[in-house]
């Protein structure tokens, strides 16, 4: 038998982040800046992949009858909302959740909970994303560049007052690095990207963008936690092997996967009452 290859140094293992992010970077942000056609071929490729790397922690072991029930149903999702637009797809949603576990009880599935899941946790978070990019006419790339930036200085920030301040756990038996100073410092990082962001986008009240990407850094680290939780169920490190040096595609967008819906509910149902961009 071969050996397991030795683990990565730390050096290493940064440069091996470094060079992913240069590599995937650039065709992810072009086809948020153009939108269409390129930016809904992106969304259906992160629900598939999204919904493999799922099935993996939510229903472990034989995969190809969960993953095929699983992604029929987020597929058929995310196509409606390609097609037609978020509200067909979130009715759509609502009788593919329970088809899906349905199918799941029928096939013996352990986990049908957890499988049915699949629906909201990938497919309405894919919906929202779309929804905030090509359904709010001129001011949709701005709105997604705030919450992308928002969720990337609540990583940044948590990351940086954790270490610097450290304090009790948030969450030790899920995530034992996560700390409440993190946190706050996640909620104030995110909260100024989101106030320069709303400023440089001249949107009307960058002081409710302000609280808003506060809320949408709690709803990051809820679904981070989230993520280190079912990671912890099958006892894995990385959610899959998509990315090197990074993990899986949930790996990448666990806190997006929270913050999207949440955004896109607050701006659908209070946008025009706050009047906040």
């Amino acid at each position: 038998m071969a050996d397991n290859p030795a683990p990565l140094s730390k050096k290493a293992e940064l440069r091996l982040r470094v060079i992913s992010a240069l590599v995937l970077g650039p065709p992810v942000l072009a086809a948020v800046w153009l939108g269409g056609p390129a930016f809904d071929l992106l969304v259906m490729l992160v629900a598939v992949l999204g919904v493999r790397e799922w099935v993996r922690l939510a229903e472990p072991g034989h995969q190809a009858v969960p993953f095929t029930l699983s992604l029929l149903a987020v597929v058929a999702v995310v196509a409606t909302d390609l097609f037609r637009g978020a509200g067909d797809a979130v009715l759509v949603a609502l009788a593919a959740t329970p088809l899906l576990f349905v199918a799941a009880l029928v096939t013996r599935m352990k986990h049908r909970l957890l499988l049915a899941a699949a629906v909201p946790y990938i497919a309405l978070s894919c919906v929202a994303l779309d929804w905030l990019r090509t359904e709010n006419g001129t001011d949709g790339l701005a709105l997604f560049l705030f919450l992308l930036l928002a969720i990337w200085a609540t990583d940044i920030g948590a990351y940086a007052a954790g270490r610097t301040i450290g304090g009790p756990k948030l969450a030790p038996r899920i995530s034992p690095k996560k700390t409440w100073a993190g946190l706050i410092g996640g909620m104030l990082s995110a909260a100024l990207v989101g106030f320069v962001v709303a400023l440089i986008a001249d949107a009307a009240r960058p002081g409710v963008a302000f609280i808003i990407a506060a809320l949408l850094a709690v709803a990051g680290q809820a679904g981070d936690l989230f993520e280190s939780h079912m990671k912890r169920r099958v006892d894995v490190k990385d959610s899959g092997k998509l990315i090197p040096g990074h993990g899986g595609i949930l790996d990448r967008i666990d806190g997006l996967i929270f913050a999207a819906p949440l955004f896109a509910l607050i701006h659908a149902l209070a946008g025009e009452w706050l009047q906040w961009w």
